[in-house]
């Protein structure tokens, strides 16, 4: 997955293949299954990635930094894994391990779909996985510039919501700031930056601010807000 250009995110967490079709529909730089917090079981996460086809990029967010967590998502086709809850420089060593074979890193070899059209086949895409690290908690932002000069990290994506919990406020001005130190530490080492955010206004404005990823919609709002629209609608 190319992370060179700006990205837009359509972020999906409900587990309905039905969703990423009309997803993928919209056409988005990419789609982003949540496998931590979201209702993806395997055989679910296999047909959303082959539902999105080769038009549009499927990133993983993994449900932890472990070696079957990570490859379980690469193995079923997804372009990119977004590793969550890196805080230091070994986190972020140990996610790259857990997503590369031998002998740049420590992934198992197998799976249904990396193996359609042989090994050889199954190494060239390895080439092309993108390894992304969730910013997510204060500790990870204080360490943000040695995480981003791991060798194997393709980008950096601030998690503003963990990241709230995790200094305590939801003040936008913090939030921010450290999204702010997140983005220079990733520019510094050469690498994209991502923002979490909640609608399309706040892709823009981020996008504008120079992160190169961002999330335009979530399944969970529009799906929320569509219902609570039709039923005021009616009074």
């Amino acid at each position: 997955m190319s992370v060179e250009q700006s990205i837009n995110l359509i972020w999906l967490s409900l587990g309905s293949v039905a969703l990423v079709e009309f997803a993928a529909h919209a056409a988005p730089g990419a789609i982003v299954l949540d496998l931590q917090h979201g209702l993806w079981e395997r055989g679910t996460l296999e047909a959303a990635i082959a539902v999105a086809g080769s038009s549009v990029p499927v990133i993983a967010r993994c449900a932890e930094n472990s070696p079957q967590a990570i490859a379980q998502p690469l193995d079923a086709g997804a372009a990119s894994v977004l590793v969550p809850l890196v805080e230091t420089a070994d986190d972020a060593r140990r996610a790259v391990a857990a997503g590369r074979y031998p002998p740049l890193g420590k992934r198992s070899a197998g799976g249904v779909r990396p193996l359609l059209a042989g090994v050889g086949a199954m190494l060239e895409a390895d080439r092309h996985v993108a390894v992304g690290v969730l910013i997510e908690t204060v500790r990870g932002v204080e360490n943000a510039a040695a995480i981003a000069a791991v060798p194997g990290v393709d980008y950096l994506f601030v998690g503003t919501g963990d990241l709230a919990l995790s200094r305590g406020t939801g003040d936008p001005g913090v939030i921010a700031r450290d999204g702010a130190h997140v983005l220079q530490a990733a520019r510094q080492a050469g690498l994209p930056c991502g923002l979490f955010t909640q609608d399309a206004a706040g892709a823009r404005a981020a996008l504008a601010d120079g992160y190169r990823m961002a999330v335009s919609a979530n399944d969970i709002d529009v799906v929320k807000q569509g219902f609570w629209a039709a039923c005021r609608a009616l009074g």
